[in-house]
């Protein structure tokens, strides 16, 4: 791990990354035992990739970062015909679900 020093004339820094820090806490580092270092990257890069790729963020209007277009609506007429199906990652500590055909 490194120390990153907050940038001089930004006091909002420190407020952004305690609340990261704490949305990781609750959502992950609060519910899984991790004995070094090599489990907590796994974890992390894991997480990241669920954060970037699929959860919404409030601050791009419900649109993941990856992403700068909104998905198609979905034309249901046909209830049965469409299937949610769940992924669960993290031994099921994050659930991101999708429409499958």
């Amino acid at each position: 791990m490194q120390i990153l020093l907050r940038p001089p004339q930004v006091p909002r820094a420190d407020a952004i990354c305690e609340r990261a820090v704490g949305t990781l806490r609750r959502e992950l580092l609060d519910r899984i035992l991790i004995d070094n270092e090599a489990p907590v990257q796994a974890v992390l890069a894991e997480y990241i990739r669920h954060d970037d790729q699929h959860r919404p963020h409030q601050s791009r209007r419900q649109l993941p970062p990856d992403r700068t277009t909104p998905p198609a609506p979905a034309n249901v007429t046909d209830r049965q015909a469409q299937r949610i199906r769940r992924q669960p990652l993290l031994g099921g500590l994050i659930n991101p679900y999708r429409r499958t055909t």
